[in-house]
């Protein structure tokens, strides 16, 4: 027990968040047909939120001047340094469902 959980009810929730994060990134993976009027910060912003999810803080150095949609990218995901996994993935779960057509 955790908290007062079972830890059985933790993985449930865990996995839940997941499965509900693989649906979200398939429906942006599909692209205008689910989001039809989603714009070019929104999708940074997805970028961002997925990266995080992923892979946590940002990684690398920043990519050079000329590079200006590798800056955006970077720029995006180190915005939100420090967000946890788990907000990540339930941000991202948000953002789709609210810009879904």
């Amino acid at each position: 027990s955790l908290g007062g959980l079972p830890l059985c009810s933790l993985v449930l929730v865990k996995m839940g968040l997941q499965e509900d994060f693989d649906a979200a990134a398939a429906d942006a993976a599909s692209g205008a047909g689910n989001m039809p009027k989603i714009t070019n910060d929104q999708k940074l912003e997805l970028y961002a939120l997925f990266k995080q999810a992923n892979v946590g803080d940002v990684q690398g150095d920043r990519p050079g001047m000329l590079d200006f949609t590798g800056k955006a990218k970077y720029d995006a995901w180190a915005k939100i340094k420090g967000m946890s996994n788990d907000d990540a993935k339930k941000k991202y779960i948000e953002n789709v469902n609210t810009w879904k057509a």
